[in-house]
């Protein structure tokens, strides 16, 4: 009998270790990542890439608290001071050693990003204690120095260092452009790039001795395909083609929970969808009536219900339920009656004409939504010409201020209400890297002044009450038009464990997946 149990608990750890042998994820989203620098954009799909590539000092868990990745530790040296203890024995792809040379290599970086700066501004310095210890020096104590480390992902600094083969510096940082650090990558992650056709496929390779040996993952190659129109995502997903798949429109959830050949797992989301006001390109957004009268005809709750098949939560500030800064007093507004009212005080019963813009494979039926919301403001005279593209086309738009209603989804990556003011309502300033994606031009000093407040005060209570003021005010003034709070949803075929890599913040960590053949 005990031979037997023996042979029997032998022949399930054969199997289990058959199981557990290396894979090949194929999987589609709805786009694939527009460059290879991940300090060149401040977006979902960048940071996604960067949990493949690279490792940062340290991430969020399942609990939404830290997890040491780069940094094994940390200690509090004074109210300005935050020590970080390197991990050791760790190697960049291309074999070169991560010291804190490479930390401080990727913080200048950082600090010269168009889109990263403005979360290090609160830091004064890193300095270098050794090789494997450095020291975060804030400005003036920071509550959020924990929650901005999970943004630094450190580069290669010897791999990135000297010219291209144009005389160009390979470190150099360009948006939308071609550069050396857009199409080449040396991280610490457990995935390297091994080809990339933009727009067609990108394949990785698992990075050899990757140095967490902990990981469950068992999955050495990963080929992914950007499949934009979401039926074929879906299609390609139930026939086999795909093993992973992300998003999956709400429209399909139910055929896919029918299914006995793949899984569906869905979270609640914290990314709020919006659309600005470009007050310098449209003289009407200028007036808080004008802004008020959109944000009085756009109705929420019949996107979410309509489109969205109830897969989100109408919203009508930046941070969602759990964020300090949520405001419970706010709520959606729509009154079309109340909209007309208020376009008539301002002077423009009888319309004007604007421009609109909104990508078409970034965010959950984001055209969908574009059109609903062009055809509410039509309700008011407001006569909307509504052009949507791709996302690779649509950030040089955005960035460019191109049309007077653009659509920008954000997730507080610092899973703080800061964040969403810092980079959509500041007052744009390219210096501190403030408003970088405020494309509505909304500026209120006082806005600002309370954020810088807010960044220095680390009693919660306080903090809490300064930054749903800041939600009050930003409401009352219609700084911008928020839509819905967008969940999240993922499909994979049965044997492809992702249920305990998926997160709140949409940055699978695909390193530790595990599928079973």
């Amino acid at each position: 009998m005990k031979k037997t149990a023996s042979i029997l608990a032998g022949a399930a750890l054969a199997l289990s270790i058959a199981s557990a042998q290396a894979a090949t994820l194929k999987m589609a989203y709805d786009a694939d990542p527009v460059s290879l620098d991940p300090y060149e954009q401040l977006s979902g799909g960048t940071l996604q890439l960067s949990h493949l590539t690279h490792d940062p000092l340290l991430r969020w868990d399942r609990n939404l608290g830290f997890e040491p990745r780069l940094a094994e530790k940390w200690e509090r040296v004074d109210d300005n001071t935050m020590r970080f203890h390197l991990r050791k024995g760790v190697k960049f792809h291309s074999g070169n050693d991560f010291t804190a040379k490479d930390v401080a290599f990727t913080f200048k970086r950082l600090q010269d990003s168009p889109d990263f700066k403005g979360i290090f501004a609160p830091f004064k310095e890193l300095k270098v204690v050794d090789d494997h210890t450095i020291d975060m020096v804030t400005k003036e104590p920071f509550p959020l120095v924990l929650n901005n480390m999970t943004y630094l992902f450190p580069m290669d600094s010897q791999f990135f260092s000297g010219e291209d083969a144009n005389g160009k510096p390979k470190d150099l940082l360009v948006k939308h452009g071609d550069s050396f650090a857009s199409r080449n990558i040396s991280g610490t992650g457990p995935f390297t790039v091994s080809s990339r056709q933009q727009g067609v496929k990108v394949e990785f390779q698992r990075t050899a001795d990757y140095w967490d040996a902990a990981s469950p993952g068992n999955v050495d190659k990963i080929v992914l395909t950007p499949i934009k129109e979401a039926p074929t995502r879906v299609a390609a997903l139930l026939s086999g083609d795909v093993d992973f798949i992300a998003p999956v429109p709400p429209t399909d959830h139910k055929r896919l929970k029918g299914s006995d050949k793949v899984d569906l797992v869905t979270l609640g989301g914290t990314r709020i969808i919006t659309f600005q006001m470009n007050q310098e390109r449209v003289e009407a957004f200028k007036d808080p009536k004008v802004r008020l009268a959109i944000a009085y005809a756009i109705n929420q709750e019949g996107i979410v219900k309509k489109i969205m098949k109830g897969f989100a939560t109408p919203g009508a500030q930046f941070s969602p339920k759990g964020y300090l800064g949520h405001n419970p007093a706010l709520t959606p507004r729509y009154d079309l009656k109340k909209a007309k009212q208020l376009m008539k005080e301002a002077g423009y019963e009888n319309g004007f004409n604007i421009t609109m813009m909104a990508p078409n494979n970034r965010y959950v039926n984001d055209a969908k939504i574009a059109q609903a919301v062009a055809s509410m403001l039509s309700k008011i005279n407001i006569k909307v010409d509504l052009k949507t593209m791709p996302k690779a086309q649509y950030w040089p738009e955005f960035d460019k201020r191109a049309a007077d209603m653009m659509m920008i989804g954000w997730h507080s990556d610092t899973e703080d209400t800061n964040n969403f003011f810092e980079f959509l309502s500041a007052c744009p300033n390219k210096d501190t890297g403030w408003g970088q994606y405020n494309s509505g031009n909304y500026c209120n000093k006082k806005i600002d002044s309370m954020i810088a407040e807010a960044n220095a005060t680390t009693d919660v209570e306080k903090r809490t009450k300064i930054m749903q003021e800041m939600e009050k005010i930003v409401y009352d003034e219609a700084g911008f038009i928020p839509l819905h709070w967008q969940n999240l949803s993922w499909g994979a075929r049965k044997g492809v464990n992702v249920d305990p890599v998926v997160n709140v913040m949409n940055f699978p960590y695909l390193g530790d997946l595990v599928v079973e053949e």
